[in-house]
């Protein structure tokens, strides 16, 4: 018997059988308060995995860069935009952590600021090809790489956000699913 690691996989191979356990790709979307932005994204991946069957490949968590919201539940704003979109979801709001670059392969942020925070953070660590602008999965991001903060506007930003983040994690779960960006890559 043969146990190795193989293309983010633990192979076991018996005589003439292999046998891998694929590691989880694990997602952190990153924005300032984790009340709106990315907890919404987070929901998003989550309903269009299961819907295409690869839910079980990925571990998917939010966290805002701020500490002002920790434990609150999503804006209810965004909640209501959601739900007018058949989209239900629950969460507490978390301050992201420098342990969380141990614990995640990819983090993928929502502005300039949260990118700067974050790189800051990476730079502790050497790991700054970990984090990504979401919205560079955005097909119809025309070089814009920020989702708007809807947070001081009307309702009909928080639509807009939802459409943007909507399009921008469809795009970033075809480009993991299709291999163009795995847990094994450096950006």
């Amino acid at each position: 018997m043969w146990i190795g690691y193989n293309s983010g996989a633990w192979c076991i191979l018996p005589a003439t059988e292999v046998t891998c356990v694929t590691q989880p790709v694990r997602l952190c979307f990153v924005c300032l308060g984790n009340i709106i932005r990315s907890p919404l994204a987070e929901a998003l991946f989550w309903h269009y995995a299961e819907q295409r069957g690869v839910a079980h490949k990925y571990e998917v968590d939010s966290a805002g860069t701020g500490a002002w919201h920790i434990g609150e539940p999503p804006d209810p704003r965004i909640r209501r935009v959601a739900a007018r979109h058949g989209l239900h979801y629950d969460h507490r709001g978390r301050q992201i952590h420098p342990d969380d670059f141990d614990r995640f392969d990819w983090f993928f942020v929502m502005d300039d600021d949260t990118y700067a925070h974050m790189m800051a953070l990476a730079s502790l660590r050497g790991q700054g090809h970990k984090v990504r602008y979401l919205r560079e999965f955005d097909p119809q991001a025309h070089g814009e790489r920020e989702v708007p903060d809807p947070y001081y506007g009307g309702e009909d930003g928080f639509e807009l956000v939802y459409r943007v983040i909507d399009r921008s994690v469809q795009g970033l779960l075809e480009a993991l699913e299709s291999g163009q960006l795995s847990s094994e890559q450096e950006a």
